[in-house]
């Protein structure tokens, strides 16, 4: 994943004829964190997980990510990640830079006192690492709001109160109004820009979801409160479709209870993966890394892709769907909606003072909107793709932030 992650920005290095002494300090991460996590079960049974902080680039400000429990969590996919986060909070120009980390556990086979347990344990190891000014946590696969205030509050203990620490947290702990639904609202934005791009309109535009967790449900709601039909959704149990457009809302509903779209009256089944490749108009891939690859790329029928998940789309099949016209609204831009609204969760937090939600819904949609015409522009200046384009951009910003602050010599031009 690492390498895949490095493809791409070498590959806007080679359009910005970046030095290689740039690209190897701009690629290197600044920290890599790796902690044993040792504790008794609920049945007394010895437990032993592994977490990880990658802290990846701090030139544009504290770093900033996600934390995700996840049996496949390793120093790779962190790695990965994080350095993701660093260009996805340089495109959408948010003072932060990128980190990620998580446990190799599975939340699914643990009671809420084990994962209180675990949650508090990867605090304490990394308590010296961590903080408002220095790297801030947040949500991502397997964790939730819950898991943040477990961190807010374990971190409190050793630094006194610090809401800052993390974002994603619940209202009652200083979260922020939106935050639960802004990478889903992220999403429907920047569909509507690509929208305009290809001259289509909202109304009976047929979408294809794959992933019912956050990203995915909210971005479903969101824009089948455009106008658009969600025909299919798919997640990791199975799959429902409805030519004539998913009640959203009653499949929420469902979801809820049994945590899976299968089962759900209100569609007809069908195997999960073939979501990828339902013949629609847009694709939303919400799910984990590398659902679009060499072996569904060449059977996909939409010709807008909107990621919702991270890192959702191989090299290889990036560059047959831009060969094929498919408009890719890359990760790093299309599902930054989360990191922007937990920008906002910080600002409140250090300033001690609460937004309302359309105050939060409107300031994300004007970044995200900005961020979309930035990403444009480059690609027209380049003659590129959207993620080349956004790669560009974002490693512009970071490259200049990292000259001023003379991490390297003054006379390279971008």
């Amino acid at each position: 994943m690492l390498a895949d992650a490095h493809y791409y920005f070498h590959k806007a290095a080679d359009v910005l004829n970046l030095p290689d002494r740039l690209r190897e300090i701009l690629v290197t991460p600044t920290r890599v964190v790796k902690v044993d996590l040792v504790f008794d079960d609920d049945d007394g049974v010895l437990q032993h997980y592994v977490g990880f902080r990658v802290q990846h680039n701090n030139a544009r400000g504290p770093m900033k990510g996600g934390l995700r429990f996840h049996p496949s969590m390793d120093e790779d996919h962190a790695a990965a990640l994080a350095n993701l986060m660093t260009w996805k909070t340089a495109v959408v120009d948010v003072p932060f830079g990128g980190a990620k980390g998580g446990i190799n556990c599975d939340p699914a086979t643990m009671s809420e006192r084990e994962l209180n347990t675990v949650t508090r344990r990867f605090v304490e190891q990394t308590k010296d690492v961590i903080g408002p000014m220095t790297d801030i946590p947040a949500p991502d696969v397997n964790t939730n709001a819950k898991v943040m205030g477990w961190i807010m509050d374990e971190y409190s203990k050793y630094a006194g109160f610090s809401p800052g620490v993390v974002t994603g947290k619940p209202l009652q702990l200083f979260g922020s109004k939106g935050r639960d639904e802004a990478t889903g609202r992220g999403v429907m934005v920047v569909l509507d820009e690509a929208l305009k791009d290809r001259n289509k309109s909202w109304q009976g535009l047929r979408v294809a979801v794959q992933g019912f967790g956050n990203v995915g449900a909210n971005a479903a709601r969101l824009i089948a409160e455009q106008g658009a039909k969600i025909i299919a959704v798919g997640d990791h149990l199975g799959g429902i479709s409805n030519a004539d457009g998913l009640d959203i809302d009653a499949l929420n509903d469902w979801v809820q209870e049994h945590r899976t779209v299968k089962g759900f009256s209100g569609g007809e089944p069908f195997n999960s993966p073939d979501v990828i490749t339902w013949d629609v108009d847009v694709l939303i891939p919400a799910a984990l890394e590398g659902a679009i690859n060499e072996d569904n790329v060449d059977q996909i029928k939409a010709d807008i892709i909107v990621e919702g998940a991270n890192a959702p789309t191989l090299p290889s099949a990036h560059e047959a769907l831009v060969q094929r016209g498919v408009l890719v609204v890359p990760d790093i831009l299309a599902n930054a909606g989360g990191v922007t609204v937990s920008y906002f969760e910080w600002v409140q937090n250090i300033q001690q003072f609460n937004w309302q939600k359309d105050r939060v819904d409107q300031e994300l949609t004007d970044i995200m909107r900005r961020a979309y015409a930035a990403v444009k522009e480059v690609a027209v200046e380049h003659s590129t793709d959207l993620r080349t384009a956004a790669f560009v951009l974002a490693i512009r910003r970071v490259s200049e932030a990292a000259m001023a602050r003379k991490y390297v010599a003054e006379d390279i031009q971008l």
